[in-house]
């Protein structure tokens, strides 16, 4: 039996070891992040098969019912390259970069764009600031109202925390862990054929769970200060709530059309409409170091857009590039 595989196929499989890798450990503040601050005295082995349970039941009900489409129609608008070329995986191995430099990319942006044309990516910004802005306008008149009496407790009373919340807690991280892999499928799996068959799912699922697992144990990395700095996340129920609200934001939009969109600014948006309510509510923290954290992610994620597009753009035009260089160096 001859197996012809060619470098298109590598490109195809190391692209998506990479893209689940770095786009995992960029938006794992989004899904995870609260999970992993508030369950930090538990053993990592629980927090990952937790994790893993539900990834695995929510891609494969997606592409049992899709009828082989793990990627919940996210890529209808996306069609697959007919062959893989060695600058479609210069993209996740960017994300991992700037990862470890503490910025939130849009990953949606940076490894979705270099398979997009010019309308299709236009729509995902559109959508990504419409993401934002009903995210910050959602979460602050959501905390406008609860701030004073559920929220001020929360800060204040630092007992042990009743077992409802535990559970609640849980519950909440399987319902925004499992939306936002329908609404990321498309990124996660974007390297690999648009229908896959049974085998193709589970060798993929395989590789996912055992990524995660090194996202488990590293319980989130430089990425999670963006969480550990606003007000009370480590607490377990104000963590449940946050989870609620951004879980719901996702679930509508993913219900609004097919367009991919960056789910990294739906959390920043989540984040600073709760920042601002409650500076406004309880003055739990100066206006001053309030507004420098939501500004200072605002400024995070739109550099990451800048570079994300940047970056699409120098690869999609390569040779171009190149020739350009060998113009300038007489080469």
């Amino acid at each position: 039996m001859n197996i012809n595989i060619t470098m298109s196929d590598i490109y195809m499989v190391v692209g998506f070891v990479l893209s689940v890798y770095s786009c995992v450990s960029n938006d794992v503040i989004q899904t995870l992040g609260t999970f992993l601050s508030s369950t930090k005295d538990r053993p990592v082995w629980q927090v990952w098969l937790f994790a893993s349970t539900v990834l695995v039941v929510t891609l494969f009900s997606g592409w049992l019912l899709s009828g082989g489409d793990i990627a919940f129609g996210r890529l209808d608008r996306i069609p697959a390259p007919e062959e893989l070329q060695f600058w479609h995986v210069l993209p996740p191995i960017i994300l991992i970069l700037l990862t470890k430099k503490g910025l939130p990319v849009a990953t949606a942006f940076l490894i979705l764009s270099i398979f997009s044309s010019s309308a299709v990516i236009g729509l995902m910004v559109m959508k990504s600031v419409v993401g934002y802005v009903s995210a910050f306008v959602g979460a602050f008149i959501v905390y406008f109202f609860i701030a004073r009496k559920v929220e001020k407790y929360f800060l204040y009373s630092k007992g042990e925390i009743s077992p409802f919340w535990v559970v609640a807690k849980w519950i909440s991280t399987a319902f925004l862990w499992s939306t936002w892999l329908m609404q990321d499928a498309a990124v996660l799996y974007v390297y690999l054929p648009r229908n896959l068959n049974l085998w193709q799912v589970i060798v993929s699922l395989s590789f996912f769970v055992g990524l995660l697992f090194i996202i488990c144990y590293r319980r989130g990395g430089e990425i999670q200060d963006i969480v550990k700095l606003k007000t009370n996340t480590q607490d377990m129920r104000s963590a449940t709530i946050i989870d609620i609200v951004f879980a719901v934001l996702l679930f509508v939009f993913q219900h609004v059309n097919n367009i991919p969109m960056s789910t990294t600014w739906v959390f920043i948006g989540v984040l600073a409409g709760r920042e601002i309510a409650l500076y406004n509510r309880i003055r739990y923290k100066t206006q001053k170091k309030v507004y420098k954290h939501v500004l200072k992610d605002l400024t995070k994620a739109f550099i990451g857009l800048v570079v994300s597009i940047s970056t699409v753009v120098v690869l999609t035009n390569l040779n171009v590039v190149k020739e350009s260089i060998k113009t300038f160096f007489g080469f």
